[in-house]
């Protein structure tokens, strides 16, 4: 009996381990944890978030819904960077990492405003996803560019 209530908790435990680490969870994360750097998440930011996951990660709505739910729900209780950053730098191509950086601009930018706090997560996210400041500052301006067309 106790080797069964065992085996139920830890595969629990590995259950909800496996979920944080489904990329879409990673990405709902980090960009919750960017939106809410300045302290306010707003609509228009959440709405962005749910675009770029379905638009440009190619993630269906339903995942993207229950990600955001759960992002949304644990947002004060965040992670820190490392923990984001260890799990893309394994799975995500150079090329994604600057199109993640890119689509963390849009959604900093989709409220009008930088905060200092802001840019320095993206300056510090793109240290750690081994991005370089120039081509982080290239996907600001790609980010800007994208908004302003809109």
């Amino acid at each position: 009996m106790l080797e069964s209530l065992k085996n139920i908790f830890s595969n629990k435990n590995n259950q909800i381990q496996e979920d944080d680490n489904n990329d879409i969870n990673i990405l709902t994360g980090l960009l919750i944890e960017a939106a809410n750097t300045d302290g306010n998440v707003s609509q228009d930011e959440l709405s962005k978030i749910s675009s770029s996951l379905i638009n440009v990660f190619k993630e269906n709505q339903e995942d993207v819904d229950k990600a955001l739910s759960k992002a949304f729900e644990n947002k004060d209780n965040s992670r820190s960077l490392f923990f984001y950053t260890s799990k893309l730098n394994k799975s995500f191509s150079h090329e994604k990492k600057i199109l993640l950086l890119e689509v963390l601009w849009e959604v900093i930018l989709s409220d009008n405003e930088i905060h200092d706090f802001e840019s320095n997560l993206l300056r510090r996210l793109a240290g750690l996803l081994y991005v370089s400041d120039i081509e982080c500052g290239n996907a600001k301006k790609r980010a800007s560019n994208k908004l302003n067309k809109l």
